[in-house]
């Protein structure tokens, strides 16, 4: 998918948002002017607050430019999420028609950000617009040169520009393009962008001319008639070169796929089947990404299955400041299907251009078929592009090794086991580092579970996070204990045995009454305790999605629906089930009230 789409800020809406301010501020001017020049306490004092609000957050946008200037990206993204959270942990209604210098400022930052993080060329960060409307002391000269240091077509043309690291020094390969962003959470190169330029030896060539080239090739046929994979494709001598060059100098790559493949494709297999796609084409997977979450591509596709910002957006894969789904590990999966089997009903079942135009577009294949005269991807080959030429064969190729890789040597690699982890729902704005103190993990894992994360920091919204496999339901036990208005600024601190609150009290610095109002019900300290420090995040419950998640427990529990005014010890007692058991591990209370059909595990005895 080679044509990339992005959002373009209306210059003449800044300019209408910046009228409105200024007549904003003329009529508040007159208005006052009418009263003396006097208002209301609570309004002055709502004014200063906001006003407070957005000084601390531009005093902290202003250290992470000063710390990207200065080639400190981990401390620049820092800073950055700071003064997002700024306004995120003040309380106010961003939302609100009362706090339109906030709201503005909010808005406008968050941009800048998202600008700063995956620079184009066709849209550079506005600082000084966004200086301008929080009214920020932020020098001109400083907002340029930040400018400057991001935009990508400078620093090819001088990658030691501002000390900008390259991707040599974060992958160890040799490299002139720039890092992308300034996240810890580094972006792997696709080999979409080797593909383009492959070209195909003499020798790789002429192994169809070859007696084991045309054994193989009577085999493969045979296969495909008896619709071994599930699909019918037009066998061609390239897809035999490809295989051919996997044997050869492609081998370390094909390894590496084979192996990688086995942490998503049983996921990926399950999707494309409840979609209607043939489980076998999710080995364009392994072309588009080596089932990597994080590549991303020139043209900036990103993800397992190299989405470009605008047909993510046309399959529901949201990209904002929080998230970008383009990376997610099931939503993007089920994405790509959808596309794909999009894709085959426009080109009546016709797989090989349905994968050709996932690479390269729609356009491009409409127009390929139409010069061609006829329906069909060799046909159509010659009047496609060089990366698509390769793409559709050598995704032909990856179906018939990873199928039968006894046959082409590759009966030594064993697949990675699959990526195992469980779901549950975290309340808005909730630190990652909580939730990996409560999963007893590091923030570094929970970004490798969760790579559609662009901060250490969940979304403004209720959020389905990924934990390690076996931690669900201790983390939702862990959680519900304690008010949920009171977790996102929170820490958890393990207590010993025979410690008392004043003990950790005089360890953490918090005192005994909110040690004790934060953990609600324990009059001891028991394991891991919540150390509060205070915030305005609104309550959410917490629960687990009712949808099946990999888990190594999966098979020794049973899955049952709840009747009309069962509670969750009358389910526990109609299977023998230990009613404490069965509430803990559903993160409920015994006596909770279940809706009729809602999903219950019972655990094995």
């Amino acid at each position: 998918m080679k044509t990339t789409v992005f959002k373009v800020l209306s210059f003449t809406a800044f300019i209408f948002l910046i009228l409105n301010s200024f007549a904003f501020a003329q009529i508040t001017s007159s208005s006052a002017s009418g009263r003396n020049n006097s208002k209301p306490d609570q309004v002055t004092e709502a004014e200063a607050r906001i006003r407070q609000i957005t000084d601390d957050a531009g005093k902290s946008f202003k250290e992470g430019l000063l710390s990207l200037q200065d080639n400190r990206r981990s401390v620049a993204a820092e800073k950055f999420n700071k003064s997002v959270e700024v306004f995120l942990m003040s309380g106010i209604n961003l939302t609100s028609k009362d706090n339109v210098r906030a709201r503005d400022c909010y808005n406008q930052l968050i941009e800048t950000i998202y600008r700063i993080e995956f620079p184009t060329d066709a849209q550079v960060p506005q600082i000084r617009g966004l200086s301008a409307t929080c009214s920020w002391n932020i020098d001109n000269k400083l907002a340029d040169d930040i400018a400057t240091l991001v935009r990508p077509s400078l620093n090819k043309q001088n990658p030691s520009a501002g000390n900008i690291v390259t991707a040599s020094a974060v992958n160890g390969i040799p490299s002139d393009e720039p890092q992308i962003g300034f996240n810890e959470q580094k972006f792997e190169s696709s080999p979409l962008d080797e593909l383009a330029k492959l070209e195909l030896t003499e020798e790789e060539k002429e192994v169809v001319n070859t007696p084991e080239g045309q054994q193989q090739y009577y085999v493969i046929q045979t296969a495909i008639a008896n619709k071994s994979f599930g699909f019918n494709f037009q066998m061609h001598p390239m897809v035999q070169q490809f295989i051919a060059y996997y044997r050869g100098r492609g081998r370390a790559t094909m390894e590496t796929g084979l192996y990688r493949s086995g942490m998503f494709m049983r996921m990926a297999r399950r999707i494309f089947k409840e979609e209607g796609v043939p489980e076998n084409v999710a080995w364009l997977g392994q072309v588009e990404s080596a089932w990597k979450p994080t590549a991303m591509s020139w043209a900036a596709a990103s993800g397992l299955w190299q989405f470009i910002p605008g047909t993510g957006a046309r399959f529901g894969l949201r990209k904002t400041a929080y998230v970008d789904e383009r990376n997610s590990f099931e939503s993007a999966t089920r994405a790509s299907a959808r596309y794909l089997k999009f894709l085959a009903n426009r080109y009546g079942g016709n797989w090989e251009l349905a994968m050709g135009a996932y690479n390269c577009g729609e356009g491009n294949v409409d127009r390929a078929i139409k010069r061609a005269g006829v329906a069909n991807f060799w046909a159509a080959y010659p009047y496609l592009p060089q990366e698509t030429r390769n793409y559709v064969p050598n995704i032909l190729a990856t179906i018939l090794i990873a199928n039968n890789p006894q046959s082409y040597g590759f009966g030594h690699v064993r697949p990675a086991p699959p990526l195992m982890y469980d779901q549950i729902r975290i309340p808005p704005s909730t630190s990652l580092n909580l939730i990996a103190q409560a999963s007893d993990t590091s923030v570094q894992y929970l970004r490798y579970l969760n790579p559609e994360l662009r901060t250490n920091m969940t979304p403004p919204e209720p959020y389905i996070v990924r934990v390690p496999a076996g931690k669900a339901n201790e983390v939702v036990a862990l959680f519900r204990r304690a008010p949920a208005s009171k977790l996102s600024n929170s820490n958890l601190a393990n207590s010993a045995a025979g410690e008392t609150w004043q003990t950790i009290s005089n360890r953490t610095g918090v005192s005994v009454a909110d040690l004790m109002a934060a953990n609600p019900g324990m009059q001891i300290p028991r394991g891991k305790v919540f150390v509060p420090q205070g915030n305005k995040v609104a309550s959410t419950n917490y629960s687990r999605p009712t949808s099946p998640t990999a888990s190594p427990v999966a098979n020794s529990i049973k899955v049952v629906k709840a009747q009309a005014g069962d509670t969750v010890a009358k389910v526990a007692q109609r299977y023998g089930a230990n009613a404490t058991e069965v509430a803990k591990f559903n993160g409920l209370l015994p006596t909770s009230v279940l809706g009729a059909g809602r999903e219950i595990k019972i655990p094995a005895k």
